[in-house]
């Protein structure tokens, strides 16, 4: 039973459940993204180049058989070679865009890390106000001094 212990202390270990709940976010994250690339920044790029829909962009690298529709998905199900570029810059343009918001995301974080960090130094530069019986002291000690 050492081992059921040992698994259980790891799988309830904070960076475990973090990393867990990253992948899962990370993973809705992506579809938003696909999403994104998919259905709005695709179709206006298609229509900016000309009314193109990326995703049936190919090229038949194979003779096709008889009676198979020269769409992407017919020429797949028969089993000729196709080169899909038109899936391939979609998947692309996904890839990019999660990289640059990902890239922006850290780059916040690390802004206000480093901002929390001089706040704390600067907290720790400042020294304390001297406490009132201290002041008085000091007075005390001042009109003492001037006699």
């Amino acid at each position: 039973m050492p081992l059921l212990k040992e698994f259980r202390d790891f799988a309830v270990k904070g960076n475990v459940v973090d990393l867990a709940v990253g992948v899962i976010i990370g993973a809705a994250f992506g579809k938003i993204v696909d999403s994104l690339v998919g259905d709005i920044i695709m179709p206006i790029i298609g229509r900016i180049a000309g009314s193109l829909d990326f995703s049936s962009m190919f090229v038949v690298l194979g003779n096709a058989p008889p009676g198979v529709a020269m769409t992407l998905v017919d020429l797949k199900k028969a089993g000729v070679p196709v080169l899909a570029y038109g899936s391939f810059l979609t998947v692309l343009m996904n890839f990019l865009l999660l990289a640059f918001i990902i890239f922006m995301m850290v780059r916040a974080i690390n802004r206000l890390r480093r901002m929390h960090e001089e706040e704390k130094k600067a907290g720790a530069a400042e020294p304390a106000p001297p406490a009132e019986d201290i002041l008085l002291l000091r007075e005390i000690l001042g009109e003492l001094k001037s006699r």
